[in-house]
């Protein structure tokens, strides 16, 4: 998998302080995308073992909120396999900072494809970027058809609960 950049000190991705993933490949193509060159899946660097230990240095902050993985689309087949290796080593280094994940699928989707992977996240922010759509005043997401969903409950509950 490729990625497109790391964020050591993201405040725009989920609360507080942040390190972000920017992974790379995704097919959704949305209108607006405000990330449209990590469309191309071989857009960025490969990630390796000296990235992962970068992610691990920059999280390990105590201000550091939380880690973020948006992209591209982090939960295409391609990149599926290497962002859950990293959300687990991420998840055991800390497993009391928060992980968020952004993804152009559904939460219903993702459920049915992404069952190991979506079971490490605690916030997704779900659902196409829609350009007319698009508001400036939303916390943590572009567009009003967008879903901050506390990924824990709604696995707990087997219904959406929304943040």
């Amino acid at each position: 998998m490729n990625y497109a950049a790391i964020k050591k000190y993201d405040v725009a991705n989920g609360p507080g302080v942040r390190v972000s993933l920017f992974v790379s490949g995704c097919r959704h193509h949305c209108k607006g995308c405000f990330n449209s060159e990590a469309w191309d899946f071989e857009y960025g660097n490969p990630f390796g073992k000296n990235d992962m230990n970068e992610l691990l240095e920059a999280l390990d902050k105590e201000y550091i909120e939380g880690f973020s993985v948006l992209g591209g689309e982090p939960f295409e087949p391609e990149n599926r396999e290497t962002v859950l290796n990293i959300l687990r080593t991420v998840r055991e280094h800390f497993p009391n900072k928060t992980i968020w994940c952004y993804s152009g699928f559904l939460f219903e989707e993702l459920k049915k494809s992404a069952g190991p992977l979506l079971e490490l996240v605690d916030v997704l922010v779900d659902g196409r970027f829609i350009e007319e759509k698009k508001n400036l005043r939303l916390k943590f997401r572009g567009s009003e058809n967008q879903r901050l969903i506390d990924v824990r409950k709604s696995l707990n509950e087997k219904k959406i609960i929304e943040m």
